[in-house]
């Protein structure tokens, strides 16, 4: 029962420490190769009409979500049976590749840093890293800006909801998560050539998020009192605000981060080129500036504590239930 409870407090370790090492293959980016492999198949298989691209997305989405699932489910039986402490390793590092606090507060110091010392066009480029918008034109307050709400959106994407699919499922229900999310980063666009191919993918995203986006909010709440934020205000910008965007679940905990930090976040923004119009999260309670993003860190960090708890329990009840 203990061999089947670590992993997750073991992974959540080895990512507070090492994060997503550069360099080193990771399996999210075999699954986005996977994605790109099947997207090129099964355009050139289904015809390029709207019903036929939203059946090839449906396609798409059923392979790689399943391929996601078997792998780590049929290594983890074969390593098991060689020996439930080579399991428990192996699940460990898995837990490890699925979590990403680590390299989400190493990648927007980047930002932070060139904002501090290196200028604009370094902070534009390190900002161009984690978001998909176009960040060419961004000045200063855009570029903390396009941070923090990657900081904050991502808290459930990245953290929270990969740790609760975890919990309830181990690792292969939590690289199946993973896929289901990356699937929606690189097809579930509204333009032009994902408008039907991604159909799909970011609708089954979002019924996958409604549960995670939703938690991982009120982590952040309790999170902000913690810390001595605006924790009134957070739960005033979150009940206002947590429906501006597109998606359901993207705002959740971007309302509760801009409540908390006093801050305006969103609005519209260009991607590939393309103005999109976008509501506003959140009341200028004062300017943003470059020092958000270590706070918006420190509060991604508590969030996957007080995540880690309560996923441990959750694990716990699961793995008592199913012996």
């Amino acid at each position: 029962m203990i061999l089947r409870f670590l992993p997750l407090p073991l992974g959540f370790i080895l990512d507070l420490i090492i994060g997503d090492p550069h360099g080193l293959p990771h399996p999210v980016v075999l699954i986005g190769k996977l994605i790109d492999l099947l997207e090129k198949a099964l355009r050139r298989v289904f015809p390029k009409t709207p019903a036929g691209e939203t059946a090839a997305g449906c396609f798409l989405w059923i392979i790689t979500a399943g391929v996601s699932f078997a792998v780590p489910f049929f290594l983890l039986r074969l390593f098991g049976a060689v020996s439930p402490w080579l399991r428990l390793a192996i699940e460990s590092i898995m837990c490890w590749q699925v979590l990403a606090a680590k390299s989400l507060k190493t990648e927007s110091m980047k930002v932070f840093k060139a904002l501090k010392t290196e200028g604009i066009e370094e902070a534009r480029r390190a900002v161009s890293m984690i978001v998909g918008r176009d960040t060419a034109s961004l000045d200063e307050k855009g570029v903390t800006r396009a941070a923090v709400e990657t900081v904050a959106e991502n808290a459930s994407d990245g953290v929270v909801a990969p740790m609760l699919f975890f919990a309830v499922g181990g690792a292969p229900l939590a690289f199946l998560y993973k896929a289901v999310n990356t699937m929606d980063s690189m097809l579930g666009y509204t333009d032009p050539p994902y408008t039907y191919i991604g159909r799909v993918p970011a609708r089954l995203d979002d019924v996958f998020n409604v549960i995670p986006a939703r938690v991982s909010a009120l982590l952040m709440l309790i999170s902000g009192l913690i810390m001595k934020l605006d924790f009134k205000n957070g739960v005033r910008i979150f009940r206002r605000d947590r429906y501006n965007h597109a998606s359901p679940n993207s705002a959740q905990t971007e309302a509760v981060c801009a409540g908390l930090l006093g801050l305006k976040l969103a609005g519209d923004a260009f991607y590939h080129g393309v103005l999109h119009k976008k509501p506003c999260i959140g009341d200028p309670k004062r300017e943003i500036c470059p020092d958000d993003i270590p706070l918006s860190c420190r509060l991604l960090y508590v969030t996957a504590g007080l995540s880690l708890i309560m996923c441990c329990v959750i694990r716990f009840l699961v793995i008592l239930c199913t012996t």
